[in-house]
Order: structure tokens, then C-alpha cells, then sequence
């Protein structure tokens, strides 16, 4: 570590040494995709030494830090402050260094761990000392709908606030596993790592696949290795085994037509899935019961999922696209109810239709 180079750096910014700092090369950097470091300390790069390196530095750097971030180019007593968006041009030495000041209080993984843990403390919120997985499991839940319905509406802001509250319940529940000596969040994240190596020997091995079916097919091949390792004789897990029981009803349909579909067991052609709609359509109109109208509907719904995967259309995001749709034309009938001064129990249904039809025409 080269001290009279960090001295010189920091006396050329005309400022003190921070009690934290995050020395690093440059070089580091070169097949890097994500900044290895926290955003909440500042960094000093050191051998900043081409513009190819420069713009390679400034890519990375851009996955956590804005634009407008400010920076210091600091070389041989020579300082240059600009924005992080204008940053990898002009002459670069041996000897030139990027300083990148603190990105703010609270935009790092490890502050945000530190302030759940402080949660759960002695000295922390009474309501968080309570909690236990299964308390949480209904927000965990709520938490997950939430994030869904931001992102059907394809709302950035609302997406970026509930994958925040998303994130809470993850770290929370690690937490308490560590406190209870289950499982700590370097345990989950180390977990989630492997398996992410593992399962893309495409990008992270020697195995060459150029197309998402061969990768879908190779990713089946890994994960009935996996469950085989974990099996033990009668106890060995199946192929529709891993999907979660809670799943909603058609994501969870969805998930058992896809992983049998990667092992073969699937219509050659989708005009196989649709005479297979006409068929169920065929057997609820002969059913003669509850239980038999159920059984049929049922059946009716696996296949419509199966058609939905068959022609790229998320099954789960379709019908809340179609809830959405319905919930905003009924609001429009509601409304003009409203200004006839009517309520909508009074109306004939020939009435509403007129309304229904308006809502459509004016695009809800």
C-alpha cells in the first residue's frame, strides 16, 4: 500500500483522511459489474491509468451512483472535480486516482442491516422485539401484493418504495434467524450465490447454451440433480415438488406446466391446447353437479393457463390486467350513476351497459 500516494491524494483535496475510507485499484474494477464496496463510505481508486479503464470504472460505478454524483481526479498534485457522468475523459497516468465521496447516511445493504438489528435490540421498537416468522408471514404476504400491483401499474416510484418494504421483510426474518441461531443474512446470501453459480454454468462455467430454451432445459437437468442429492430413497423430492403450496392458484399452474414442459411431458403444437379448451368447455356444459361443474371449471382454467404459457402470456398478469380493467369501467358506471343522481340499484341493467359501453369507448 503505497501511504505517501494516499497522503498526496488527500492533500491535493485539501481535506482530512476520513476515519473510513475504501482503497482500492482500479484494476479491481476491470471485469466488474457491481461496485464491490459500500456506497456509504467514501473510495479512492488508485491507477486510474488509460480511458478505457476510466469509462470501464465509470460504468460500474453508475450501477449504484447517479449522474450527477460529484468526483475528484486527483493526479500529481493536480485536482479535477466533475460530475461522475462526465468522468473518463482527459489524460490519465500511472499516478491518477478518482476520489468518490460518501453516497449518503443509509444507501448501503450493511446500514440498512444494522438498523433492523437495532430494531430488534434491547433499545429498539417494542412492537419489531415481538415479532416471529410466523407473525410476519401475513406481511410478508401483503408486502409481495403490494410490490405486484406497482408493478402492474408500471409505477417506478411505487415499485422502488415496496421493494424497500419487500426487502424489510427478508432482513427482518434473517435477523430473527440469527438471533435464534436458525440462519443468519450471510447465510441466506451466500445460499442465493451458490445456487445463482451453480444453475448458470452458461455464464459462470465452461457449458456453452445460446438460446433460453437450452437454458431452461439445462436449468431443469441441474435442479432434478439437486433434488436427488437431497432425496433419500422413498423421501426423494419430485419434479413439481419444489413449487411453494401458497402460490396464487394460476402462478402455481403456471410453475407445474413449465416444469413439465422442460422434460417433454407437453402438446407438440398449440392447436393440441386449444382443442383441449373446447373439450373442458364441452364437459362443464354436460356436468350435472356442483362437484362435477367444479371438477370441469377447474380443469378448464389448467388448460386456458396452458394456452396462456403457449402463446407468451403471463396467466396471473393477465386476469389482474383484466381485474384492473373491469374495476376502472364499473367505477365509470358508478360515476355517471352518480350524476343522474341514481344509485345503481335502481338502474336496469340495460342502463349500465350503456355506461359500460362509454367506459370502453373512451378506452378504460
Amino acid at each position: 500500500m503505497d501511504f505517501a500516494l494516499i497522503s498526496s491524494v488527500f492533500e491535493t483535496l485539501r481535506i482530512t483522511p476520513p476515519s473510513k475510507l475504501t482503497l482500492l485499484e482500479a484494476q479491481t474494477l476491470t471485469l466488474a459489474h457491481y461496485p464491490p464496496f459500500a456506497p456509504d463510505m467514501p473510495v479512492l481508486l488508485t491507477g486510474v491509468d488509460s480511458s478505457d479503464l476510466a469509462f470501464q470504472v465509470k460504468k460500474v460505478l453508475l450501477a449504484v451512483y447517479p449522474q450527477e454524483h460529484g468526483v475528484f481526479v486527483v493526479d500529481t498534485g493536480k485536482m479535477k472535480e466533475e460530475r461522475l457522468g462526465d468522468f473518463g475523459n482527459g489524460d490519465f497516468t500511472t499516478l491518477t486516482c478518482l476520489y468518490i465521496p460518501s453516497l449518503g447516511e443509509g444507501t448501503s445493504f450493511e446500514s440498512f442491516a444494522e438498523i433492523v438489528a437495532h430494531l430488534r435490540a434491547p433499545d429498539g421498537c417494542p412492537w419489531d422485539k415481538e415479532q416471529t416468522h410466523q407473525t410476519l408471514r401475513t406481511h410478508l404476504l401483503e408486502e409481495a401484493y403490494e410490490t405486484l400491483t406497482a408493478m402492474d401499474e408500471n409505477d417506478p416510484a411505487g415499485m422502488r418504495e415496496e421493494f424497500g418494504d419487500l426487502l424489510l421483510q427478508i432482513v427482518l426474518n434473517s435477523q430473527i434467524g440469527s438471533e435464534t441461531g436458525e440462519f443468519s443474512m450471510t447465510q441466506v446470501i451466500k445460499s442465493i450465490y451458490d445456487k445463482i453459480v451453480r444453475r448458470h454454468p452458461h455464464v459462470f462455467g465452461d457449458v456453452e447454451l445460446n438460446s433460453v430454451d437450452g437454458v431452461l432445459q439445462n436449468w431443469e437437468k441441474l435442479k432434478e440433480k439437486e433434488r436427488k442429492d437431497k432425496g433419500m430413497g422413498k423421501d426423494e423430492k419430485g419434479l413439481l415438488d419444489g413449487v411453494a403450496s401458497a402460490l396464487p392458484a394460476l402462478t402455481q399452474a403456471l410453475e407445474y406446466q413449465d416444469r413439465a414442459a422442460r422434460v417433454g411431458f407437453d402438446w407438440p403444437e398449440v392447436d393440441g391446447v386449444l382443442d383441449k379448451v373446447r373439450e373442458e368447455i364441452e364437459e362443464i356444459k354436460q356436468a350435472q353437479n356442483l362437484d362435477e361443474v367444479t371438477s370441469e371449471l377447474g380443469d378448464l382454467f389448467f388448460v386456458l393457463v396452458n394456452l396462456a404459457r403457449w402463446r407468451k402470456v403471463d396467466a396471473e398478469s393477465a386476469l389482474r390486467g383484466t381485474n384492473m380493467k373491469f374495476k376502472k369501467r364499473f367505477a365509470y358506471v358508478e360515476q355517471g350513476a352518480k350524476k343522474q343522481g341514481r344509485n345503481l340499484s335502481d338502474m336496469t341493467l340495460e342502463e349500465m351497459d350503456i355506461l359500460w359501453n362509454e367506459a370502453k369507448r373512451t378506452g378504460r
